[in-house]
């Protein structure tokens, strides 16, 4: 046996051979390489410690260390960062360059002409008031409905044909065609292209609480653009008077058929009292019922006279004096009389045949009404009518123009800066939501 006493320690071993990179045929990346040598830096420190465990603490191992990740290599650009480079450059800032180009260079110059209207309506006076308020009932409808007409009728079919047989407004909007294609019009467009193309460059705004009209047009020359407003204003004016015309007509006639139709119910009902009266041969039964109650009335006081007069006579002599007898007999009559009449009146007996006081007085209170009714009737028919004439001879309404069609002095459109920021606001958001696609569509994988 040896006297050496056996060593604690394990034997060394022997480093293992360096590790060399795979054989590849493409070239080690630079975090590949970080993640090799720091691969290598914990074998190495892994050796380290288990030497030194082996020589202290009497043999005892150390507990393992705790592995920390490698340390994150430095950041550089990589492929797909270039393609989101790329991808900026093609989607933004080349449709940009572009867009700027051709409104700075290509871009033909507008000049804008503003106008303002709105319809008004002839308030009547005190005489028209008096007259019950049917002028205000004639007068074809509110202002405001006629300023929304106009609204409508600027941005129609209409409207364009008839400016465009007084202004040549394809040949002015189509003369840069070549140089300007966005905004210009291709020759020879058809109706329907030319009103499209025409709500481009004429906008209209209405407020339907004060009923007024704002009116802006473009064209490539001050001139034109003056002109095209003032004919639009032409035109307006000529649709209010042909409005004015309708009105009158149409009230002219309804004021004359309902003159026609009161005057035959007049007629009617005039007609329907006269043959009552003539088969009652009684004008006003209430007037007649009235006579009988004034008959009553005498025989009343006429019988208290007879009845005075008895009985003086009966003071003087019997009742058996003929003088007392004759006065007894018109007392009798007088009552007999009273008798009749009270009860002709008490149970609505007339002197014509199957009727009665109050059958007779029902229709004629019915007959009355109606020709009264019917006398109305003809007489507001009448001032219809006077009321349709005198607006006949004057325009109730009438276009107000508060701003007349201004001739500009510099170009305002195309507004190059609001368009070229739209632009490139829009292009931005466009190409960051792909971008945000892109990357949530790679970090699902």
């Amino acid at each position: 046996m040896s006297d050496r006493a056996p060593s604690d320690t394990p034997p060394e071993t022997l480093p293992p051979a360096a590790e060399t990179p795979p054989a590849t045929d493409t070239p080690e990346t630079e975090e590949e390489r970080a993640e090799r040598l720091a691969r290598k830096a914990r074998q190495a420190k892994r050796r380290e410690n288990n030497k030194n465990g082996g020589k202290k603490g009497g043999g005892k191992p150390k507990p393992p260390p705790v592995e920390v990740g490698p340390v994150a290599a430095p950041a550089s650009v990589r492929r797909r960062h270039w393609g989101v480079i790329a991808s900026f450059i093609l989607v933004v800032l080349l449709p940009l360059a572009l867009t700027g180009g051709y409104l700075w260079t290509m871009a033909r110059d507008q000049y804008a002409s503003t106008a303002g209207f709105t319809v008004r309506q002839e308030e009547g006076g005190a005489a028209t008031e008096l007259l019950g308020g049917f002028a205000a009932q004639l007068s074809g409808g509110a202002a405001s409905s006629d300023a929304a007409i106009l609204y409508e009728y600027i941005q129609s079919q209409a409207m364009v044909q008839a400016i465009d047989e007084q202004i040549d407004l394809v040949t002015h909007y189509s003369q840069y065609w070549e140089e300007d294609p966005v905004f210009s019009i291709w020759p020879g467009p058809s109706i329907e292209e030319l009103l499209w193309y025409w709500s481009r460059v004429v906008d209209v705004a209405y407020d339907q609480t004060s009923g007024q009209v704002e009116l802006r047009v473009q064209a490539f020359d001050p001139v034109t653009a003056t002109e095209i407003a003032e004919a639009i204003l032409r035109e307006s004016q000529d649709l209010v008077n042909d409005l004015n015309a309708t009105a009158r007509d149409d009230a002219s006639r309804f004021a004359r058929q309902d003159l026609e139709e009161a005057l035959e119910r007049l007629k009617t009902a005039r007609e329907a009292l006269t043959l009552f009266r003539t088969r009652t041969q009684i004008v006003d039964p209430e007037t007649d019922l009235q006579g009988r109650m004034a008959v009553v009335n005498t025989l009343q006081a006429q019988l208290a006279q007879a009845l005075v007069d008895l009985d003086i006579l009966l003071e003087r002599t019997n009742a058996s004096d003929p003088r007392a007898v004759q006065a007894q007999r018109q007392i009798d009559v007088i009552r007999e009389r009273i008798r009749q009449e009270r009860s002709a009146v008490a149970a609505g007996q007339s002197d014509v045949d199957g009727d009665d006081y109050p059958s007779l007085l029902a229709e004629y209170e019915g007959l009355v009404v109606d020709r009264e009714f019917a006398e109305e009737s003809y007489r507001a028919a009448l001032t219809a009518l006077d009321i349709s004439r005198t607006n006949a001879t004057r325009q109730t309404r009438y276009l107000a123009t508060y701003i007349s069609p201004t001739h500009p002095q510099s170009a305002g459109y195309p507004r190059r800066g609001i368009i070229f920021g739209l632009t490139g606001l829009f292009l931005l958001l466009g190409w960051s939501i792909l971008v945000l696609i892109y990357y949530s569509i790679r970090d699902s994988r």
